[in-house]
Parts: C-alpha cells; sequence; structure tokens
C-alpha cells in the first residue's frame, strides 16, 4: 500500500512538472483611425485652469475615479509602461503608457483601449494607430466603394499597417516571430462631416463602405469593428448635423451583415463640460482626460464581447521602468 501510494503521489508530482508551459499565441493586432479625436487631446499634467479637473493626474487622485484608474499608475505613482500591449504611432513607439495622444502631453482613445486589451488578452498586444486631425470620412478617408477619388488618408492607413505588420521585429524587436492576427478595427472620428449637410447624408454610406472596403483590403473578411460615435456635447447637443453623424455612425451597426462584428458604442455620456475640464474645445472634448479614458474603456468593452472575452479586469499590468511624463515644450 505504501509502494502504491508513493508511485501514484510521483506519477501526480511528475505529471505536474512535466505539463508544457502554455506558449503564448500569435500576436494580436488593433487597429486605431480616425481623425483629431483618435489622436487625442485628454490632458495629462494638471493645469491652472479648473483646479486640473479633468486631467490625467487629476482622476487617479480624485477619490470618485481613483479605483478605476489605479492600474495606470505604479506604487510611486508613475505611469505604468506595459511590456504585454505595444503601440505604434508614426513618429512614437513602443510599450503602452501615458503621451500617445495628439501630442507627448496628452492621451487618446489608445490609452485606456490598450490597458483594457492587454488586461484580458494572454497574447502580446500591438495597437497600430493611424490619425489625423481634420480629416472627413466624405473626401479624406473615402473608401473605394463609395466613387469617386479615393481618400488620400484612406490609402495612407492602409499603407501604414501594412508597413508595420511587414517588418514587425524591426519596430518591435521583442516580437517573437510567431505571427500575427489582425484582430479588431476601432474608429473614432466625425467632426468635419458634420459641418456639411451633404457629408452628413452620405456618411452612414461612407462608412458602410469603409468596413467593407478595410476588411478586403487587409484579409479579414469580418475583422471585428467598433465605432465610437461623435457625441461632442452630450446629451445636449441640438445642431442637427451633428446629430446626424451620431445617427448614421449607429444606423451601421444594424446593418443585418454586420450583425455580430460591428458595434457603435454610445459616447454622449462621457462628454464633460468646461468647468469641470481643463480646456474649452468642445469639439476635442474639453481635452477631458476621464472622457478620453471612458471612451477607449467603451471600447475595449465592445471589442471584448467581439472577440468572446468574458467582462472582467482580466490580468495585472505587466510594467516596465515606469516613468513620469514630462510635458513637451510648445
Amino acid at each position: 500500500m505504501t509502494v502504491r501510494i508513493k508511485l501514484i503521489v510521483g506519477l501526480i508530482t511528475l505529471s505536474l512538472f512535466a505539463s508544457p508551459v502554455m506558449a503564448k499565441g500569435k500576436l494580436k493586432v488593433f487597429i486605431l483611425a480616425g481623425q483629431s479625436n483618435m489622436e487625442g487631446a485628454g490632458q495629462i499634467k494638471g493645469a491652472a485652469r479648473n483646479g486640473g479637473k479633468g486631467s490625467l493626474e487629476y482622476i487617479v487622485k480624485d477619490p470618485v475615479t481613483a479605483a478605476r484608474t489605479k492600474h495606470i499608475i505604479d506604487k510611486n505613482g508613475k505611469w505604468v509602461v506595459r511590456d504585454d500591449v505595444w503601440i505604434w504611432y508614426f513618429d512614437r513607439k513602443g510599450g503602452l503608457t501615458a503621451g500617445y495622444g495628439a501630442r507627448k502631453t496628452s492621451i487618446g482613445p489608445e490609452f485606456q483601449f490598450g490597458h483594457a486589451m492587454g488586461a484580458a488578452l494572454d497574447e502580446q498586444v500591438l495597437i497600430i494607430k493611424t490619425a489625423w486631425g481634420g480629416k472627413s470620412l466624405q473626401k479624406d478617408f473615402r473608401p473605394p466603394s463609395s466613387g469617386g477619388a479615393v481618400g488620400p488618408f484612406y490609402t495612407e492607413m492602409i499603407k501604414h499597417v501594412k508597413d508595420v505588420l511587414g517588418d514587425i521585429k524591426k519596430h518591435f524587436p521583442a516580437y517573437d516571430g510567431k505571427g500575427y492576427e489582425i484582430a479588431g478595427f476601432g474608429w473614432h472620428q466625425g467632426w468635419n462631416d458634420g459641418c456639411s449637410v451633404t457629408a452628413v447624408a452620405e456618411y452612414e454610406k461612407n462608412m458602410a463602405n469603409f468596413i467593407r472596403d478595410v476588411r478586403k483590403a487587409l484579409g479579414v473578411k469580418k475583422l471585428p469593428f467598433v465605432i465610437a460615435d461623435s457625441g461632442f456635447g452630450g446629451r445636449n447637443q441640438k445642431v442637427a448635423r451633428r446629430l446626424g453623424i451620431v445617427k448614421a455612425q449607429q444606423a451601421v451597426a444594424k446593418y443585418p451583415e454586420f450583425k455580430g462584428n460591428v458595434t457603435t458604442v454610445e459616447t454622449r455620456d462621457f462628454f464633460r463640460p468646461r468647468e469641470l475640464s481643463p480646456g474649452g474645445h468642445g469639439y476635442h472634448w474639453n481635452e477631458n482626460a476621464l472622457t478620453y479614458f471612458l471612451i477607449g474603456d467603451a471600447m475595449a468593452e465592445a471589442m471584448k464581447k467581439h472577440l468572446g472575452i468574458k467582462p472582467g479586469p482580466g490580468k495585472s499590468a505587466k510594467p516596465q521602468a515606469a516613468k513620469p511624463i514630462k510635458p513637451e515644450r510648445t
């Protein structure tokens, strides 16, 4: 009996140590695109205006939001730099952290989107961000299927994505060479089209064609799409053109062909007034970092549903040496 017990224990022990460690799978790639609000104007540092309210520095200390944002700072109060989430944004690339907005002093939706997806996935994550300020879907991002001249920034966007994926090792030396999967696409845009009645009228058609054409160009038939709608002004928005863009963005997600693979997330409730924000430009969400954080979070939650990931905080960040973000001189 003693020998038999020892044998069973030995076999259990052997099986535990002999079990192979599950290696990470293919790199999960997410593309984020749009105009200035995908670039991101959420201010990192709290300025004198409004006592710093709405800045990233403020929301990590504010009792109302501190618990929800605790994962973005380390024990010394410095911004976490994730080594499980890489980001490429034109001339900037590295581990995800604060400072990948329109300037190094700001954040966009990529910030919390990356934190949330990194926490949800076991695989290494790569975010490719292609965004330019002041660009319309009607002209600048115009998809081929809409007819007329293809938008130069549509072409540029696809080129950047293919260039990065064509030589990942060059941009991220730690890449293990196991291949990649384009897992999702995020879109946040709409201000410029909302300045023209004609552009508003064709936005829904252009958005649907954009989704179809991007999928075709990247070779992913049902690539999950998440659209963060143009909710500037919040629930008090009364301008018909602005509301028309939101309506069009929401309508596209209801197309039968996009059922289960396209989601439009509501952003109007994330709008914060000037008196609670670092800035006063409504078209840039009043430069409120909390707003951009919430937009990125909502996009990530929608993306997780598309990927079949259960909601929840997921794994903790695996920070590299964290460092404070110093403001750029302008």
